[in-house]
């Protein structure tokens, strides 16, 4: 299975984007309000500066508790960030995912994000092919 097909399934709500500058409790209400794991920090929304998760909210709230939050996401967030394609397969980025330890990727096409996938869109994608291949063998094996 493709990324492109994991998009494609999404329901079409867009990438949540904040502006660099936005400070950390405003990005945190954000997360909370829109019940996601990450928001893109993004100037114009195709371009990616950095990826802020709940993670990064929390690591930060237990190095240095609430006086944090008047922070710009600038300063917490993932800079090193990691993208695909929709044409690299489900199997890559999981490996990817893994290995990066990341739970968020942003889907890029011709130099512009086009979405964001997270580790449970992928999961969920897989899932659903194995159990496509199952039923097509229980199928082969019975007859069908």
């Amino acid at each position: 299975m493709l990324v492109s097909q994991i998009i494609r399934n999404k329901p079409q709500q867009g990438v949540v984007t904040v502006p660099p500058g936005t400070s950390l409790a405003e990005a945190s209400k954000i997360l909370s309000d829109k019940r996601i794991g990450a928001v893109v920090i993004s100037a114009d929304g195709k371009s990616v500066a950095g990826i802020l998760s709940e993670r990064d909210v929390v690591r930060e709230l237990g190095k240095r508790g609430a006086a944090c939050l008047s922070d710009k996401v600038d300063d917490v967030m993932t800079r090193s960030v990691f993208g695909c394609s929709p044409d690299d397969s489900t199997d890559l980025v999981l490996q990817t995912m893994t290995q990066k330890r990341f739970r968020h990727l942003p889907v890029m096409q011709e130099g512009e994000m086009v979405a964001l996938i997270s580790i449970g869109d992928v999961v969920a994608a897989k899932l659903s092919e194995l159990q496509l291949e199952k039923d097509a063998l229980t199928g082969m094996i019975m007859g069908y």
